[in-house]
């Protein structure tokens, strides 16, 4: 009797989209980052947490051209990314929002959105994508008049988004949305990012607020002083006892 073999169980390709290998960045002479290696896969949402001062905004800057690694590789879809200008990373498809929002204040809603829109693929686009926008974020809609500096800090935070949404990305680099916002205005700019899938964006998000990111990310990554600590899906994560400790508070 011929024994029947049972037949291998396919592993799924990931689709990895943004990638770095042994990171080395320095300030000057200070280096603040050593030999972080991290990666995003399509469709995911993925945290990179520590304190002040970790590295966590420095790793970011180096993924959207804004400075440069020492050593070590970035790749966006097999895209050396180091040394290549901010504009051409996001004409590739990664979208940095940037820490305090850096909006234009006296420029209405609708205008901050349109400085999203500024390349050339997606000129053609804009008024399609800031329905998009628009639909996204309902609230804006009313607002879009409106001077970004008379918004609430959620709304602005929500301008910036949309505004990096315009560049038709298909990764968003997300530093800090939280900062300075109240923390009920805190869970609904999270539960947004959350929702963010939905559109089909691939998500790097760096937060000083653990308790939030692990509640929405996929997986985390943890930063202490320039190096990574801890990695793993973001479930586990909220049980292990050294994040407790460190970053949960009870």
């Amino acid at each position: 009797m011929t024994s029947v073999q049972p037949q291998p169980v396919p592993v799924p390709v990931r689709d990895r989209v943004l990638n770095a290998e042994d990171l080395e960045v320095a300030y000057g002479e200070v280096q603040v980052v050593f030999g972080v290696s991290l990666h995003v896969d399509k469709g995911e949402l993925v945290g990179l947490v520590g304190g002040n001062g970790s590295g966590k905004s420095t790793i970011l800057r180096v993924l959207s051209g804004m400075l440069r690694a020492r050593a070590g590789t970035a790749t966006y879809r097999g895209h050396n990314l180091n040394g290549v200008p901010p504009h051409k990373i996001t004409d590739l498809g990664v979208a940095h929002v940037p820490m305090g929002r850096q909006l234009f204040g006296q420029m209405s809603v609708e205008e901050n959105l349109l400085m999203g829109a500024y390349l050339p693929r997606t000129k053609a686009n804009r008024a399609a994508n800031l329905q998009k926008v628009y639909d996204f974020f309902p609230r804006l809609t009313e607002k879009r008049l409106t001077p970004a500096a008379a918004l609430s800090g959620g709304e602005q935070q929500m301008v910036a988004i949309g505004r990096a949404l315009m560049s038709e990305p298909e990764v968003l680099l997300m530093d800090e949305p939280s900062l300075g916002l109240a923390p009920l205005v805190v869970s609904e700019v999270m539960r947004v990012i959350g929702s963010l899938r939905e559109l089909g964006l691939t998500v790097l998000l760096v937060e000083q607020n653990v308790r939030q990111v692990l509640k929405v990310t996929d997986r985390t990554y943890v930063l202490e002083l320039g190096r990574l600590v801890k990695e793993g899906p973001s479930r586990e994560l909220m049980g292990d006892p050294d994040i407790i400790r460190a970053y949960l508070g009870v």
